[in-house]
């Protein structure tokens, strides 16, 4: 299987941007697994690794600072747009996001930044719909304490990776 080109497109700011520097760690049908760092350099965090759940509408990131320490895991809301023509796969990010904290606490971001979007027409009703039913999905993984299996398959993939390159 051939990788695919991969995108991230945002909607605030309005940009299209290849993650042509990710390296590939997992390509499967359902589950695509990178390891990256960041686009633009930043004081808190520095590189991660994240799991596109094509299947469930979110991309789960474990977040590193520039000591190797995990901050954060950080959750998007996200529809894919694939084009086997061309062998490319855009990631949209739907804005809202959820950050789950190494002390437990949680945090849900930018609904403000969907309402915004739907206002603007930068995003449809139907697209709404989507990121709020995926938020809610998500919310309840977490809640009931199954959050570890969404982490599962950034620590297999982290664990094959450093063993693999060692």
């Amino acid at each position: 299987m051939t990788s695919p080109a991969l995108f991230r497109r945002r909607y605030i700011p309005d940009e299209l941007i290849p993650l042509k520097d990710d390296l590939l760690l997992v390509q499967e049908e359902t589950l695509i697994i990178t390891k990256w760092n960041t686009l633009h350099p930043r004081k808190d965090i520095s590189h991660g690794v994240s799991a596109y759940f094509m299947d469930k509408g979110y991309k789960v990131s474990k977040i590193y600072d520039s000591n190797h320490r995990v901050v954060y895991w950080y959750c998007d809301m996200i529809q894919i747009k694939k084009d086997p023509n061309t062998n490319t796969i855009i990631f949209e990010d739907l804005l809202v996001d959820v950050i789950l904290y190494e002390d437990g606490s949680i945090h849900i971001m930018d609904l403000n930044e969907l309402s915004d979007a739907l206002e603007l027409k930068l995003v449809t009703q139907a697209e709404v719909a989507y990121a709020l039913r995926t938020l809610d999905s998500l919310l309840k993984i977490i809640y009931q304490g199954k959050f570890h299996t969404l982490q599962t398959p950034i620590l297999q993939a982290e664990t094959n990776y450093s063993s693999s390159n060692i």
